[in-house]
C-alpha cells in the first residue's frame, strides 16, 4: 500500500453527540422558561473546544413550561441517532436544586456494569455534567439560582432507534443512550479513518519515533501519554476499532516497539485475538473472560458471575474485587501475543489495561 495519502479527497463533516444536543435544547428551554420569550437557536460551548450554534425547532412556553428541540447532526457517519429529534422540556420545581431525567425514547438503566446507576435514566456521565452545567450557568445569569428546576430530556422515536443499538442486551430499557465525550462526532468512515491512522504513523515515522502508541480514542490516548511521558506527542495515534489494520501499518511503517493502552471493553476483544472491535464486529466473549479468570486463579463462583457479566467492565470490577491481579496481566499477555503474531513477528509489543478513570489494571510484553 502506498505512503501516499490523496489529500484532495473530501474530508468527513463531523456531526453532533446526543448529549451536545441534550445541552443546547436545555439551555434554550430554560432560558425560554425565565424570560417567556421563543428562541430560534442555542449556542453551547463543546468539550472539544469550541462553541456550536444548534437550530431549535417546536418551541413551545406556558408561565410554568417550556419545551424545544433540535434535530441530530450525525455527520458524514450518522449512526443509529442521525436525524433524532432531541427534546427538552424544563419546568419549575418546588424542590431546590436541579433535577434531571429522561423522558420518552431515553432509556433507563436495570442492570449494573454501567456508568450510570441502576434506576437512572441512561444520560452518560459527561452530557450529564454538560446538561447540568449549561441550566446552572442559566439560572446565574439570570439570577433565579435559587429556584428549583426540572430538566427532562426526550428523544420521540428514541425506542424504535434503540433497537438498532446495544442498549437491550446492556439494560438500558426503553430508547436510546444519551451520550458523547467531547460535543462531537468523529466519523469512522473506514476508508477515511483508515487513510488518518496512515498519515499519524506517517507523521510519527517522520519524526523519528520507532516506539508507537496505539489507543482507541481520546480518554485512552489521554491516559496513555500518562503511562508515557518519554515519547512526543506524535507517538500518539488514535486507531479506533482498526486494531489489526494499525499494527500492521506501524509495523510496515518502521515502529519496533508498539503499546496498545485501552479499557477492558475493546481490549478484552483483543485478548480474543479479534483484530476489529466495533461492537457491530465481534461481541464480548463472557466465556472466555471466564476460563482467563479461572487461568488466574479467581474462585469458581466468581469465574461464574463474570459468564453473567453484562458489560466487560463489569468483569473486571468482579476480578478487582476478587484480589486476582493477576487476570489482567493475562488478558494484557493474550492480547500482546495476538498482536505480535498478526504482524508474523518482528516488533515489541506491549499491551495496558486501564479503567475508565485512568487507574493501571494491568501490563504485558511480547517480544515478537
Amino acid at each position: 500500500m502506498s505512503d501516499v495519502i490523496d489529500t484532495e479527497t473530501k474530508p468527513l463533516r463531523h456531526g453532533y453527540t446526543t448529549g451536545a444536543c441534550a445541552t443546547a435544547t436545555a439551555k434554550a428551554a430554560l432560558t425560554m422558561l425565565i424570560t417567556q420569550m421563543k428562541l430560534e437557536e442555542s449556542e453551547i460551548w463543546l468539550p472539544a473546544g469550541f462553541f456550536h450554534t444548534f437550530e431549535l425547532i417546536e418551541c413551545e412556553i406556558t408561565r410554568d413550561m417550556a419545551q424545544c428541540a433540535t434535530i441530530k447532526d450525525g455527520g458524514d457517519d450518522p449512526d443509529a441517532t442521525h436525524k433524532a429529534k432531541i427534546v427538552c422540556t424544563v419546568t419549575w420545581s418546588n424542590e431546590a436544586g436541579i433535577e434531571l431525567d429522561g423522558g420518552i425514547g431515553v432509556g433507563r438503566v436495570t442492570k449494573p456494569g454501567l456508568p450510570v446507576e441502576v434506576g437512572q435514566a441512561a444520560i452518560n456521565p459527561v452530557p450529564r455534567r454538560m446538561i447540568l452545567k449549561a441550566v446552572q450557568e442559566v439560572l446565574e445569569d439570570y439570577e433565579v439560582g435559587d429556584r428549583g428546576v426540572r430538566v427532562v430530556i426526550s428523544v420521540p422515536d428514541g425506542e424504535e432507534m434503540a433497537k438498532k443499538t446495544l442498549n437491550a442486551r446492556l439494560g438500558i430499557i426503553g430508547g436510546i443512550s444519551i451520550l458523547g465525550t467531547r460535543g462531537t462526532v468523529v466519523p469512522f468512515s473506514t476508508a477515511a479513518y483508515k487513510a488518518s491512522i496512515i498519515q499519524a504513523l506517517l507523521v510519527a515515522r517522520a519524526s523519528e519515533c520507532r516506539h508507537v502508541v496505539l489507543t482507541t480514542g481520546g480518554s485512552s490516548e489521554k491516559y496513555a501519554m500518562k503511562l508515557h511521558p518519554e515519547l512526543p506527542e506524535e507517538a500518539f495515534i488514535q486507531m479506533g476499532d482498526f486494531v489489526g489494520f494499525s499494527l500492521k501499518h506501524a509495523k510496515r511503517l518502521s515502529a519496533e516497539r508498539i503499546s496498545l493502552v485501552g479499557m477492558m471493553g475493546k481490549f478484552s476483544k483483543v485478548a480474543q485475538g479479534v483484530m476489529m472491535v466495533h461492537s457491530k464486529s465481534a461481541p464480548v466473549d463472557f466465556d472466555f473472560l471466564a476460563d482467563v479468570a479461572g487461568e488466574a486463579g479467581c474462585p469458581d463462583s466468581v469465574q461464574q458471575t463474570i459468564k453473567e457479566a453484562n458489560t466487560a467492565s463489569q468483569a473486571a470490577d468482579l476480578a478487582i474485587e476478587a484480589g486476582v491481579a493477576k487476570y489482567f496481566e493475562l488478558l494484557c499477555r493474550y492480547a500482546s501475543e495476538h498482536a505480535v503474531n498478526h504482524v508474523e513477528g518482528g516488533v515489541i509489543v506491549d499491551t495496558a489495561l486501564v479503567t475508565m478513570k485512568g487507574e493501571l489494571l494491568g501490563r504485558a510484553e511480547i517480544v515478537g
